[in-house]
């Protein structure tokens, strides 16, 4: 018996690593496909359904589709209202892994398909190429999940040589609504427990292959599976911001909306599957005569029918599904600025939530992103308080120090990020993207700390009133204008990519500066030794035109980092 239950774990390990390395490999092939979409997400729902069917599909998971969901809501990328398109469009995508298991997981001698294409395969994974490469990783990965899969149906006993399992899953039978009611139960304890939709359905299909449930009772654990599903997003989003736990809230709500009018039309719904596949039925009884073969069809299209049925009734109303998860979790209250505030990523700390390093790269991109914003910010308010002081100086400090930590945290948060996404699988590609992102977020943090200390020199300029030559006030706004002319071309770098041309112009720029500082600086040595007054005043100026050649040295490492790692 001990014996039977670790094989049975055991085909089940071996199919989940199999669709593991599937999903990973899928990832590697497409991310460069996978980021694009990404990036050109929108807050339509009907093309947020499409990028959703279209993500779930690529990486072979829902449950690391609609986690990626919830983190990009969380991560200010996405809106909540495009967030529930794209998760209709992950249910629906999440039919196609049903639709592999059941047209290739049963009709064929799985050994015979499998272990020749690990033996294609194999020689592949050690090719140059990438793409070679990853295209034999996920040869690999599919023979794993067809094993596993053929082990799971040996090691599910038959019905017919242990009548009684039958007589025990009878007993849940047979009982109208209440059986139903039991099959769903069961479907969503199972999908939780697995944590993942794709195994629960295989699982599934097992057991109806094997003869323990009939086709009312899988339909029904399928509709269990499909609430089941959402524990995933929900526990991703239990580090995440409110919008974050709205769109989890919405995710499970949709999927319960579903099975609650699939639970009252459960005969015409099952019925419609049975008049769109035909199969062959007993006229006396009423059962399938080739249950083996005909059920896992029965229940891929019965998969896919519910999901579209269940989208055609809610894309219209997702504005009033939106306001009710915004009524059902309320707004955490006034959020206090200057308090340290929480990840803006999702935490990935469990097992349980997937790993996707190739859509992750598009959170972290946004908050490199940010970080290039915040300097620009910190400039301008160091020119600001340079030019015009006024009486509130310790509130501009004070707002400037909270810039200052923002970037901070931001710089310490996305490179934690950034390590987490590299130990994932990914392309040489994303794995180059990563290391110059690393670097870019290094140099932005260190222009954010010239932006504070040139903050607090104008701070001090006017406390202490050292007083400098006219002149210098319009070679500090001159310099300025230089500087954030600098930042303003990196940060539209940012995101896309780093041509040569793009690199003259910013080497054109650093030596500008570099002259133009030289210049300004010997000006000001001459006015010490002419006049020998106003030492410390000079000394401060000088000290701003370094912290702003420091900038300048800053933004073109940057644009070095970015133009080598696309």
């Amino acid at each position: 018996m001990i014996y039977k239950f670790l094989t049975l774990l055991g085909s089940l390990g071996m199919f989940l690593f199999g669709m593991k390395i599937m999903s990973e490999s899928l990832q590697k092939l497409s991310g460069e496909r996978l980021r694009a979409i990404m990036h050109a997400m929108t807050n339509n729902r009907f093309s947020g359904l499409t990028t959703g069917f279209t993500v779930t599909c690529m990486v072979q998971s829902s449950s690391a589709s609609t986690v990626m969901i919830v983190s990009f809501v969380n991560a200010g990328l996405l809106t909540l209202g495009g967030a529930i398109g794209m998760i209709l469009g992950a249910n629906l995508g999440t039919t196609t892994t049903f639709w592999i298991v059941s047209l290739f997981g049963f009709k064929f001698s799985l050994a015979a398909i499998s272990l020749p294409m690990i033996g294609v395969a194999l020689p592949l994974i050690f090719m140059k190429k990438p793409k070679i490469r990853y295209t034999g990783e996920f040869l690999i990965g599919v023979s794993l999940l067809f094993l596993g899969l053929m082990y799971l149906q040996q090691a599910v006993p038959d019905v017919r040589s242990n009548p009684e399992m039958f007589e025990f899953i009878d007993g849940f039978t047979g009982h109208g609504f209440l059986s139903m009611i039991a099959f769903i139960i069961f479907g969503t304890l199972l999908t939780i427990m697995v944590q993942s939709s794709s195994v629960a359905g295989a699982i599934t299909i097992t057991m109806a292959f094997q003869g323990w449930i009939d086709y009312p009772s899988a339909c029904a654990i399928i509709l269990g599976e499909n609430i089941g599903t959402t524990i995933t997003a929900n526990l991703a989003a239990i580090s995440g911001s409110v919008n974050a736990k709205r769109a989890a809230r919405a995710h499970l709500i949709f999927n319960l909306i579903g099975v609650v009018w699939a639970m009252a039309l459960f005969v015409p719904l099952s019925n419609l599957t049975l008049w769109i596949i035909k199969p062959q039925i007993d006229p006396e009884t009423m059962l399938l005569l080739q249950p083996r073969v005909e059920l896992p069809i029965l229940m891929a299209t019965f998969h896919t029918i519910f999901n579209l049925i269940n989208i055609c009734l809610v894309i219209g109303f997702v504005h009033k599904l939106e306001a009710l998860v915004c009524r059902l979790v309320k707004d955490a209250g006034d959020v206090n600025l200057l308090a340290p505030q929480k990840s803006p990523h999702m935490t990935y700390e469990s097992a349980l939530v997937p790993h996707t390093g190739e859509l992750s790269l598009a959170e972290a991109e946004r908050d490199v992103k940010r970080m290039g914003v915040l300097t620009r910010q910190l400039l301008l308010k160091f020119t600001d308080l340079f030019e015009n002081g006024g009486e509130n100086l310790a509130a501009e400090v004070l707002d400037a120090k909270r810039l200052e930590q923002e970037s901070d945290i931001l710089s310490f948060e996305t490179t934690a990020y950034l390590l987490r996404c590299s130990s994932s699988g990914l392309s040489q590609t994303s794995i180059n993207r990563i290391t110059a992102l690393l670097r870019v977020v290094a140099e932005l943090e260190e222009i954010c700390d010239c932006g504070y200390r040139l903050v607090m020199m104008a701070e001090r300029k006017h406390r202490k009133e050292r007083i400098l030559p006219s002149e210098t006030l319009g070679e500090v706004r001159e310099f300025s204008n230089i500087i954030l002319q600098f930042i303003e071309f990196y940060t539209s770098r940012l995101e896309g990519p780093v041509v040569a041309t793009d690199m003259e112009t910013a080497y054109q720029l650093e030596k500008f500066i570099d002259s133009f500082r030289k210049r300004l600086r010997k000006q000001s040595m001459s006015r010490i030794e002419a006049s020998g007054e106003n030492v410390k005043a000079e000394m401060l100026y000088i000290d701003i035109l370094n912290n702003m050649e420091s900038i300048g040295n800053h933004s073109i490492n940057v644009l070095q980092a970015l133009r080598h790692g696309d």
